[in-house]
């Protein structure tokens, strides 16, 4: 059978071309670009809410997973003209990032063989001011229930600073817990409270977490990391596909979930979770309007 040349998907009344939809990305489990494409175009509506305004890393796989990869940040000249850019300062100049702020953003993505999308934690305009504070815990061990006597930790933790904890599981190993903030207080406001929350974390599960960057010298140990609440760092999107065989999906999750006993970080793929979300909802649909002011 020959080869599909291309297809078009139209998404919220865009359509984006796919060439070579054919593409075998994941070749264990046979997922192609049509099929990660048109992912994308059913859970963007979602997953667009969590994304919009904010700067956007793409990690690229030109020939999926059996390829090399490499991460983009500066949005290249090619990009059509609807996908909104914003600049970031760095050392030497800016950088252009995309803004996902459509569906079909996500659709051109995959044309591009974007597999996962990373975002940053504020949101344009207002760059310098995050809006979410996020602590994600890696583990170096396959035991879920470390894990999640950490991450109740971390929740409590948090509330007892007056925020409002959401989880979601990272597709990779660990797990996200994010705070939504109000975006009053600087970058570097947010790593003060991050240095006063990982003293009290490590204080209190010492046998269990380390901040200890060296793979080497954790252990058996949680890595706590802390690192993403800075300019211009990323968090992997919620509902991105990561790049893994079998195409686990970034998925927020409630509490209650995370008490289950065979739960895995990569419970739920791009075959999977639409069906979670269709049935159940998603799990973040409060997380904006549960903005609290970040600790002094």
């Amino acid at each position: 059978m020959a080869a599909t040349a291309k297809i078009e998907l139209t998404v919220d009344g865009r359509t984006v071309e796919i060439s070579n939809p054919d593409k075998v990305l994941f070749p264990v489990s046979g997922i192609t670009k049509a099929d990660l494409a048109r992912y994308y175009a059913a859970v963007g509506p979602t997953m667009v809410l969590h994304v919009r305004d904010r700067p956007a890393t793409v990690v690229r796989h030109p020939n999926g997973l059996e390829g090399d990869s490499f991460f983009q940040k500066h949005t290249p000249d090619h990009y059509p003209e609807w996908i909104p850019r914003v600049e970031l300062t760095k050392k030497g100049g800016v950088i252009r990032h995309s803004v996902v702020d459509h569906p079909a953003t996500l659709v051109y993505f995959a044309q591009q063989n974007v597999i996962t999308t990373h975002v940053g934690l504020a949101r344009r305009p207002d760059l310098d001011h995050p809006d979410l504070y996020v602590v994600d815990l890696d583990p170096s061990t396959d035991e879920i229930e470390p894990l999640q006597r950490v991450a109740f930790g971390v929740k409590e933790s948090l509330e007892r600073a007056g925020l409002v904890a959401f989880v979601q599981l990272t597709g990779s190993k660990g797990i996200h817990i994010v705070a939504p903030i109000e975006p009053t207080a600087s970058w570097s406001d947010s790593q003060r409270f991050g240095r006063a929350l990982s003293t009290l974390l490590i204080d209190r599960f010492p046998d269990d977490l380390t901040t200890e960057f060296s793979k080497a010298e954790r252990g058996d140990r949680i890595y706590l990391d802390l690192g993403r609440n800075n300019y211009p760092a990323t968090f992997a999107a919620p509902y991105s596909v990561r790049a893994i065989e079998g195409a686990p999906v970034v998925t927020p999750i409630d509490w209650s979930e995370l008490e289950d006993p065979t739960i895995d970080a990569r419970r739920y793929t791009i075959t999977t979770v639409l069906d979670r979300l269709h049935a159940n909802g998603d799990a973040w649909a409060s997380l904006a309007e549960s903005a609290r002011p970040l600790p002094g």
